[in-house]
């Protein structure tokens, strides 16, 4: 129920949840990423379980099978929302950087100037390979800004790789 003190916004001119003002048209990533992510989170799942058992059975402690429920609740919760947490990822080229969004509670905007670009690496895990997905990683100057976009198509990773070389490169002859 709304209070005499909110506005009452119609739909179309709200803004919407994951996009900054200014900012349209979103890539996403492969909607196949969602596989890499389940298989990554219930292989995990699972070497935890191995390790509660291993607790419980050889040392002999008690509260072990509710650490086990417990990994395996939080498993499959983690599960459920993999298909979400994947469509909330998504970049976009800009006029003078690359912005790259990820996260759901805890939103993430990276904003990467293309003269600031020294390495895009593109890397392939085994599941991903099997997908025909591809990672593309960014490396600047600084420290703590590595981006990585994953689940891209292969070819739309090499293609988007060769491009943000060219846009590096012509920045950089302009600094």
């Amino acid at each position: 129920m709304r209070t005499s003190r909110e506005k009452c916004v119609p739909e179309s001119e709200s803004p919407r949840r994951l996009d900054l003002p200014g900012v349209t048209d979103w890539k996403r990533v492969s909607p196949r990423y969602v596989l890499v992510e389940i298989v990554g989170t219930v292989l995990f799942g699972l070497a935890l379980c191995g390790g509660a058992v291993v607790l419980w059975l050889v040392v002999g402690l008690e509260w072990a099978p509710y650490l086990i429920a417990a990994i395996v609740l939080l498993t499959l919760l983690t599960v459920l929302f993999e298909p979400r947490r994947v469509r909330a990822m998504g970049y976009q080229l800009r006029q003078d950087d690359l912005l790259f969004r990820r996260g759901i509670m805890f939103q993430r905007f990276v904003s990467v100037p293309y003269g600031r670009m020294q390495l895009v690496d593109i890397t392939r895990g085994p599941i991903a390979r099997w997908l025909g997905l591809a990672d593309l990683k960014f490396v600047t100057a600084a420290a703590s800004s590595g981006v990585l976009i994953p689940g891209l198509a292969g070819a739309d990773a090499e293609s988007l790789r060769d491009r943000l070389v060219e846009l590096a490169e012509s920045r950089r002859a302009g600094l």
